[in-house]
């Protein structure tokens, strides 16, 4: 029910108003009455009515100062004058500043009825439009944001002109203008061995709803996803500004994962500030090189440059006895290889080299750390399905011998190693992506129809959980999978609509729509035209 409030001197008008109006059977609740604007704005700033009926004569403050302030501070309550005056300045006056009606006394019952009765239907049709254009963005927003994502790679991989920058952030609605930036990334790994072999446990998707609402919750931070685990954060602002924005974004990071440390890996990674847009890519190495002190350093969860300049490498002679052996554990680069990016590779092997810089004076050890590479990547490229002889081959030239290189050489073969072994884990991943959507698509098709298909159910379906889901989806169909959906629905509404006469509710409830008036917002959304405007122009 609407709220009315009224505001007239004249004691006799605004009791007869109150008292004789069947408020409730219009669909009203009178809420408040007072004699003259002053008194009058501090009650409605509290009672907040749908509907302001004022006189425009009145002591102390008038109805047109009255209704300018509150036009500016509510700009959805609808305002309507009343006046014995027949004066056109008035009206005038009345419309510039935001009154939906003027009326003139004596106030007929009927007409007040009519015009109550107007207002009604259309606060119920803006509020009704509201609540559509929210849940469509709502919607539209879910688990992913593709065209973000895709956007700020291109960004960090310097493959965009500052143009072009500044071009695709205006269509994606992004304010990226800023005098310094600085580049955080951060990664949430669900532990291995959890209870719900593969799905994404209520807590650990919790987690991440959190950390994802606090970033969004400043305007100096513009997050997105980077992969399936891995979100940036671009922070914006001045250069006087940037270390401190930097260091709470880490703070608060470390305050929402540390207690669930037992439940899940996180590791995050700053870079420096820059002060140009074009220099952003230049930032993004500085926080790639970081990032990959994760593998490195696993019991460190916050990577700067002042953590990484105190990872000391190996002081001794060159003697094996004197090797730290955490630093050649299997499980090291089997996780890297496990989780691991191929831009991450030339990263990785210089931090580890450099731990083990002193050990690789010895020929020996340089021929232990060759075999030790080969069997760990072969281990684990058969625990995906491949067998020996594919990873052999693939190697060709890179095969197990006996080698005598300096450092630099070194790091190169054994990055030649790893990048292979990638490219076998990468195209297992596709192999298992392409299965999984081919599933899903088809899972899609039979049931886009029911309202209540979600991403969540889909992935269920298909045996994976749903942020998994949600990047191996977008990235295959070059849109989300919200707008996949909404796409075949409105694909088969505008069949409906060219090929039968059915009504537009019937041909909603057919799509997969309960409201038929969400349907003929969504249908105009994305069509630019109303189903009935389609239907006709199909027609002609």
């Amino acid at each position: 029910m609407l709220k009315v409030f009224l505001v007239e001197d004249e004691s006799i008008v605004r009791e007869g108003l109150r008292d004789n109006i069947p408020w409730q059977q219009w669909g009203y609740q009178f809420v408040g009455e007072a004699s003259d604007g002053e008194m009058a704005l501090p009650l409605i700033q509290k009672l907040k009515p749908d509907v302001l009926l004022t006189d425009i004569k009145m002591p102390f403050m008038d109805g047109l100062s009255l209704s300018r302030i509150v036009h500016q501070e509510f700009p959805d309550m609808k305002i309507i004058i009343i006046s014995g005056y027949d004066d056109f300045e008035y009206a005038r006056q009345a419309i510039a500043v935001g009154v939906e009606q003027y009326l003139l006394k004596p106030i007929t019952r009927a007409n007040l009825q009519k015009v109550l009765a107007e207002l009604k239907t259309k606060i119920e049709t803006e509020r009704e439009q509201r609540n559509y254009q929210e849940k469509y963005q709502n919607e539209t927003r879910a688990y992913e944001q593709f065209s973000r994502t895709n956007f700020f790679v291109k960004v960090f991989e310097g493959r965009m002109s500052v143009q072009d920058i500044y071009e695709e952030a205006a269509k994606l609605s992004l304010k990226i203008n800023a005098p310094c930036y600085n580049l955080l990334m951060f990664s949430l790994t669900e532990k291995r061995g959890g209870e719900n072999g593969g799905f994404e446990s209520e807590t650990f998707a919790r987690k991440r709803e959190e950390i994802l609402r606090y970033f969004v919750r400043y305007p100096e931070h513009l997050v997105f996803r980077w992969n399936v685990n891995t979100y940036g954060v671009l922070i914006k602002g001045n250069p006087e500004q940037m270390k401190d924005l930097t260091e709470r974004c880490l703070e608060n990071l470390e305050r929402i994962c540390k207690p669930a440390e037992e439940d899940f890996d996180w590791y995050a990674a700053a870079g420096e500030p820059v002060e140009r847009l074009s220099m952003l890519a230049e930032c993004y190495g500085k926080v790639n090189h970081l990032f990959a002190y994760r593998f490195l350093m696993p019991s460190v969860h916050i990577f700067t440059s002042q953590v990484t300049d105190n990872y000391i490498p190996l002081e001794a002679s060159g003697k094996i006895g004197d090797i730290d052996y955490a630093k050649v554990e299997p499980e090291l680069i089997k996780d890297f290889l496990q989780q691991g990016s191929h831009a991450e590779i030339a990263e990785f092997v210089d931090g580890w080299m450099h731990s083990i810089q002193e050990a690789l004076k010895s020929r020996l050890f340089q021929n232990y750390l060759v075999f030790h590479i080969h069997f760990v990547t072969m281990a684990y490229v058969e625990s995906i399905g491949y067998d020996k002889k594919q990873f052999l081959e693939l190697l060709g030239e890179e095969q197990i011998q006996e080698v005598n290189l300096g450092p630099e050489e070194l790091s190169q073969y054994i990055c030649n190693i790893l990048e292979k072994a990638m490219e076998l884990r990468d195209r297992e991943s596709d192999n298992r992506g392409r299965k999984v959507l081919k599933r899903a698509l088809e899972y899609i098709e039979e049931n886009y129809m029911q309202e209540t298909l979600s991403l969540n159910m889909v992935a269920g379906e298909v045996g994976v959980s749903a942020n998994y889901f949600s990047a191996i989806f977008s990235q295959a169909m070059d849109v989300t999978f919200v707008e996949y959906v909404t796409q075949k629905r409105m694909e088969k509404a505008k069949k409906l609509l060219r090929q039968t006469e059915k009504h537009s509710g019937d041909i909603a409830m057919e799509v997969g729509y309960k409201d038929p008036h969400y349907f003929s917002f969504v249908f105009k959304k994305t069509q630019g035209c109303t189903p009935r405007e389609y239907r006709s122009s199909a027609k002609d």
